[in-house]
């Protein structure tokens, strides 16, 4: 289907407009459904704190380490923090 024919049905006459619904609907689909899910490796360093994620990236679905908690060289997904830490950080983050 083309744009013109989705303003016809919907009644939209500016194509800026129509556009730009329409770029918010598949960033809010792709939110609700991981269709186009990319693998991400990054290496942890030591005493680095903060990594970057890719600019294009829309949501963390799973964060993975290898050996947390077993000696078998698994990886094991990180549990998600539900509350705030009870221990504070050093820098106060």
């Amino acid at each position: 289907m083309k744009l013109k024919e989705i303003m016809e049905r919907v009644g939209i006459t500016e194509t800026g407009r129509a556009i730009a619904y329409l770029k918010d609907g598949i960033e809010e689909l792709n939110v609700l459904f991981e269709t186009h899910t990319n693998i991400e490796r990054i290496d942890i360093t030591k005493d680095k704190r903060f990594y970057n994620f890719p600019k294009d990236m829309v949501k963390v679905l799973d964060i993975r380490i290898k050996n947390h908690f077993n000696d078998k060289n698994e990886y094991r997904t990180i549990p998600r923090l539900m509350n705030k830490p009870v221990i504070k950080d050093e820098d106060g983050i």
